[in-house]
């Protein structure tokens, strides 16, 4: 009997998983051209760089996950020309996992099937891993824009605990972010 549950469980998620790669492709085939730009907090230099490259972009939201405060973050984009209306703050994730689970409702809602993802180089890995379950699962295509970066690389080990995460959010709609003693009141989304 064990040996059949456990069968059961593998045959799920190698279904699940066997999905996103259909979902992405049917996402890129709706929409082969970014229709946002989503960038992940982390520091100035992103807001920063963002602002830079939606100037390029002027047809395109942006969407910056828990960035830097509201006051500097809208300073960088109106110096940079940027109209409020185009600029999207949220400050709802506690994470990378959250800063993906925390919006991805509002780009299904927005009808976006493909955005322009921007964070640091060395975040790019794990951000990519986290996307493609997250995003993947829900029929967002992605493509990827990294900023440079003197940091070195994140470990395997992030990349790995927290593609589990993204995959246990797509099971139960939990991210596990409230099991981090660090986080002192989160909410999973």
């Amino acid at each position: 009997m064990k040996k059949y549950f456990i069968l059961a469980i593998a045959t799920f998620f190698l279904i699940l998983l066997s999905i996103i790669p259909l979902r992405l492709a049917i996402a890129s085939y709706l929409a082969p051209q970014p229709q946002a730009i989503f960038t992940l907090g982390g520091g100035s230099i992103r807001e920063t760089f963002t602002a830079q490259f939606a100037q390029k972009h002027p047809n395109l939201d942006i969407w910056v996950s828990s960035g830097v405060s509201k006051k500097l973050a809208r300073k960088i984009f109106r110096d940079a020309n940027i109209p409020d209306k185009r600029v999207h703050l949220d400050y709802l994730a506690v994470d990378t996992v959250t800063n993906f689970t925390s919006l991805v409702k509002k780009f299904q809602k927005r009808h976006i099937h493909h955005i322009y993802l921007i964070t640091s180089d060395f975040h790019m890995p794990r951000s990519k891993a986290i996307a493609t379950f997250v995003f993947g699962s829900r029929g967002i295509a992605f493509t990827p824009v990294p900023i440079p970066d003197q940091k070195f690389r994140e470990s395997r080990l992030r990349i790995v605990r927290d593609s589990g995460r993204a995959i246990l959010w797509i099971v139960t709609g939990h991210t596990g972010a409230s099991l981090n003693p660090r986080v002192i009141s989160s909410s999973d989304n």
